[in-house]
């Protein structure tokens, strides 16, 4: 039988089947290339001490990650450690994400570090990287209180259980009475992981030469990596909500205030503190640590204290201070740390001001325009009482009894008069021997015989 054309209808087949088998294979090459998602990873540094400002990065790296629906997020940890506070926030966000976690130790992830590494859903270091070492200090630099530990110890049991790893290790870090001599944390000891210690104990899925190797463990190495950098005002808040600046923005502030009183009109040492402050809420602010009712607060207490000035009373003046306290604790979240700082500040402020009063011998001149200074001096010419000296000696009549003030008759003049203590009757002789400004003291003149 024949097709068209003439060609054989076994020709035909022949040629159907290959035409066939040609588009299968070209349709199941090209649909896995059509279909095939490319996975996107998003890197993200955790660097240098751990505080409220690094909260409100991470928080923002996730939320970029999540929203571009990311299939990992990588975070490079290399800090010594920080506010513990920051530190459970920051392992809430890295723990509740949606998004698969790693947390690539790149070179020491201490304390609240390794706490925030704990709560990744992977953990991996590089061959000198360190984990662990996690007690909980006060702002001293010393052992914070058993209240204290004894949350640590059950947040850093959390993370280690969260993901199936054993949390004696983790109570170790935090809690020197648990005894590891195998891992060198003998009782007395806090447990600091090696890279290698960490692989043995379960606490790292493997050691990395670098982040290379880390993206081709995980196969990602094709993915779109995209990083997450700080952005500068985030960088400037992390700095000015740093336990150890925010003191010495308070002091700067009083110091400024106090030299400001001091100098005539308003000058650099004013806007120095006013600007410290500023940068005080500025951080707190772009940390996400606090909201503008913070800085309402503080501008109210501003007000007070300057209405203060001209509607005396005292009452409106503590209102104003304790707002403008108040709105720095509600901007710090941290008493305790706040109550410490403020006490440096006002400290260093009153010694400041003793030391311009005292040695240098400074006047305040900020309130020279609400207080007035004038005096009227006799050396100017000024007399709070006319001065009667062209009386004395002159001779003149009681009109009364002076008992021993009273009344006496002088140039025909009525003038006020005392005696030295005598009595003298009315109309008895006298002759004035003193006068003290207004005060004429007389002295009875003996009747002769």
């Amino acid at each position: 039988m024949y097709g068209k054309g003439g060609v054989p209808l076994k020709i035909w087949r022949y040629i159907s089947l290959l035409l066939f088998g040609l588009l299968f294979t070209v349709s199941s090459l090209m649909v896995p290339a059509v279909s095939a998602k490319e996975k996107i990873v998003y890197h993200v540094p955790i660097e240098e001490t751990v505080e409220k400002g690094l909260s409100a990065f991470l928080e923002r790296a996730l939320t970029t990650a999540e929203a571009a629906n990311a299939d990992l997020v990588v975070f490079e940890v290399n800090t010594p450690g920080g506010a513990v506070d920051a530190a459970g926030k920051i392992a809430k966000l890295v723990s509740d994400s949606p998004i698969k976690t790693v947390a690539y130790v790149n070179n020491r992830a201490l304390s609240a570090g390794a706490y925030i590494s704990l709560s990744a859903d992977e953990i991996y270091m590089v061959p000198s990287a360190t984990m662990g070492s996690a007690a909980v200090i006060d702002s001293s630099g010393n052992a914070a209180g058993k209240k204290a530990q004894s949350y640590w110890l059950a947040a850093m049991t959390t993370a280690a259980e969260q993901n199936g790893r054993d949390p004696i290790f983790a109570q170790a870090m935090a809690d020197e009475d648990i005894n590891l001599p195998e891992y060198g944390a003998e009782t007395g000891k806090l447990l600091t992981f090696t890279a290698e210690q960490a692989k043995k104990a379960g606490y790292s899925e493997g050691t990395v030469s670098g982040i290379e190797e880390l993206y081709s463990i995980l196969g990602v190495e094709d993915a779109d990596i995209r990083t997450i950098e700080e952005s500068f005002p985030e960088k400037l808040a992390r700095f000015l909500t740093n336990p150890i600046v925010i003191p010495i923005l308070l002091t700067i502030a009083g110091i400024g205030i106090v030299i400001e009183l001091f100098s005539p009109g308003f000058g650099i040492p004013g806007v120095i503190g006013i600007s410290s402050l500023v940068l005080f809420f500025y951080g707190h602010l772009v940390a996400g640590i606090t909201g503008y009712e913070s800085l309402a607060l503080f501008i109210i207490g501003i007000i007070l204290v300057l209405v203060e000035f001209f509607v005396p009373g005292g009452i409106i003046g503590l209102l104003g201070f304790t707002s403008i306290v108040g709105s720095l604790f509600l901007a710090s979240g941290d008493p305790v740390h706040m109550t410490i700082s403020l006490l440096i500040a006002i400290t260093v402020s009153i010694l400041v001001f003793i030391l311009l009063v005292k040695v240098f011998g400074k006047q305040m001149k900020f309130f020279r325009k609400m207080i007035l200074t004038d005096a009227t001096k006799t050396e100017q010419g000024y007399v709070s009482n006319p001065n009667r000296v062209d009386l004395l000696g002159v001779e003149g009549k009681a009109l009364t009894d002076l008992r021993p003030s009273g009344t006496a008759l002088i140039n025909d003049e009525r003038v006020d008069v005392v005696t030295e203590g005598s009595f003298v009757s009315k109309g008895s002789s006298i002759i004035i021997v003193k006068v003290e400004g207004s005060r004429v003291v007389v002295r009875e003149i003996p009747e002769s015989n």
